[in-house]
């Protein structure tokens, strides 16, 4: 028996505009009509908005769930389903989980401890625990030893559909200067002198051994088995050639304008943290999200660290500026992420697409989430 959901007087935001007292008819999990005009059936909305469910796909949320305090691991099932609640409220119906690959300057997981957590999303997936639906972003720290021992755990998994490739070592990329490197890493680690040479020594030393090699490694992977594959901290315009050479679609927190303008020029997806909006710039001293919008170079925006800044920060963006309307800002945590990964049938209010949806009250400031539904049953 078909199920109908349909939803009345609301502010119905599409991609390209919206609609004032829009109607939205919700059939079988998918958007059967969408309408300007009263209705007198359904959920009245009294002038909320109706937006697409967000996307999201790089966030570190999880993690922080799941390995709260240095040393510490939780539940794997009770981490992610506080992950999953958190996302869920602030919006989000699809969450690419970043699982750390390959050990960094924090040291990372062990071998096999993220292919338990991924298993454990599927599980909690198939015992319908969780709200949003999680699908997985392998983040590759190319100048590790073991990043491709890591990467074989995920040789035969469907749920993989973005895999990052970056490298954290000193004086380059996210940490161009060691003024960077050196307040991240001695000053707040307590390190010696001497202790400190010795550690950019051998972060230096495996970069160069390895760096190159992996992402070409990763690259051909991916191609074979037709994942997106991110750049991430490109700074100079020698990274985005790199990236180009690699099949590259998302630039992950380009760190100058420069590879900005380059990585947009060359038709990759530059993303933001939504984060670097709400707060008015980088924590880690880069450039602004902000500027980037208004140079016309951001097309998609992460929650990072913070998943309902991925609402809050499309609000903030059409606010301030007279060029950037709130289809237009909506649209980086919507229908763009959601092409740019290849998933066609999300990210817009448009008939035949899935019904994943959230009504959103803001008459000033911080927008307020009301309800979502995740192909068309409600979740929120």
């Amino acid at each position: 028996m078909s199920q109908e959901t349909v939803f009345n007087n609301a502010t119905v935001v599409l991609e390209n505009g919206v609609l004032l007292n829009g109607a939205v008819v919700v059939r079988d999990g998918l958007i059967a009509e969408v309408s300007e005009g009263p209705s007198r059936v359904g959920e009245d909305f009294g002038g909320d908005y109706l937006i697409p469910g967000l996307v999201e796909l790089h966030t570190d949320h999880l993690e922080s769930h799941y390995s709260p305090r240095p040393g510490v691991r939780w539940n794997k099932t009770a981490a992610i389903q506080a992950h999953d609640a958190q996302v869920a409220a602030s919006g989000i119906t699809t969450v690419f989980d970043c699982l750390r690959m390959g050990s960094d300057e924090d040291g990372g997981f062990e071998k096999g401890e993220m292919r338990e957590m991924a298993d454990a999303i599927q599980a909690a997936e198939r015992d319908n625990r969780l709200r949003a639906e999680h699908l997985l972003h392998l983040r590759c720290e190319v100048a590790s030893d073991n990043v491709m021992d890591h990467f074989a755990d995920f040789e035969q998994d469907p749920h993989v559909r973005l895999v990052s490739m970056m490298d954290h070592s000193p004086g380059q990329r996210q940490f161009q200067t060691m003024e960077q490197y050196t307040l991240y890493y001695k000053t707040k680690r307590g390190l010696t002198d001497e202790q400190f040479a010795r550690f950019v020594a051998s972060r230096l030393a495996l970069s160069e051994r390895y760096a190159a090699r992996h992402r070409d490694e990763l690259a051909k992977i991916c191609a074979a088995r037709g994942i997106t594959v991110a750049s991430h901290d490109d700074a100079t315009l020698e990274h985005v050639e790199e990236a180009k050479g690699h099949g590259v679609k998302l630039a992950e927190f380009p760190t100058s304008l420069e590879a900005a303008d380059a990585s947009h020029k060359a038709g990759m997806s530059v993303l933001m943290g939504a984060p670097n909006v709400v707060r008015g710039g980088s924590h880690s001293g880069n450039i602004a999200a902000a500027d980037l919008a208004e140079r016309g170079v951001l097309d998609v925006l992460s929650s990072d660290y913070i998943p309902f800044s991925l609402l809050y920060a499309p609000f903030m963006l059409a606010d301030r500026f007279e060029g950037i309307h709130l289809p237009q800002a909506l649209s980086m945590v919507t229908a763009t992420p959601a092409r740019t990964v290849g998933l066609d049938d999300r990210g817009r209010i448009a008939p035949g697409l899935r019904a994943d949806l959230v009504r959103v009250r803001r008459d000033h400031g911080v927008p307020v989430v009301r309800s979502v539904w995740r192909q068309g049953q409600r979740v929120v």
